[in-house]
């Protein structure tokens, strides 16, 4: 009988560690839940607004020790290699890769596919002509092709 109730015991146990698991949200990166990411493209620049919710009990270890580690892991989130950030709060930060696409010449760019490494519920991606929106990935498939948007400049006759 003794040996029973050990068994279920320590069935109950592995259960408690393997349903939180089992239940990960893929969003989620540690603390941080990421909610969207919109990358706008200029010529070969990326502009990344990140979207995202902290756990509530990170936040005092935000206002005591900064934010560098927040910044650190969406870094990692986003898996760009050279990402500058331009700002950074508890629910989004922007950053800035330069060269996020290749340039042909003439106003002629290609931004490749990228893999994020948490699935993005709501994904935008901007370039001059078009916008492409997807949920729930965590890769922009395919890469797209776009041009620069040309200074218009009136004449008068």
């Amino acid at each position: 009988m003794r040996a029973r109730a050990t068994a279920l015991l320590c069935f109950f146990c592995i259960g408690l560690i393997i349903v939180p698991a089992i239940a990960a949200n893929d969003e989620r990166y540690g603390y941080i839940t990421v909610d969207s990411v919109k990358i706008q493209l200029e010529n070969d620049t990326a502009h990344v607004d990140v979207h995202y919710a902290v756990d509530e009990g990170t936040r005092l270890i935000f206002f005591l020790l900064g934010k560098q580690d927040l910044k650190n892991k969406l870094l990692k989130i986003l898996n760009y290699d050279d990402a500058q950030m331009q700002h950074i709060n508890l629910s989004d930060a922007e950053f800035v890769v330069n060269d996020a696409a290749y340039s042909y010449g003439n106003g002629i760019y290609w931004y490749p596919a990228h893999q994020f490494n948490v699935a993005i519920p709501k994904l935008t991606v901007v370039t001059p002509q078009v916008v492409r929106n997807y949920t729930n990935t965590n890769l922009f498939p395919d890469g797209m092709g776009y041009f620069e948007t040309g200074h218009l400049t009136e004449t008068r006759e």
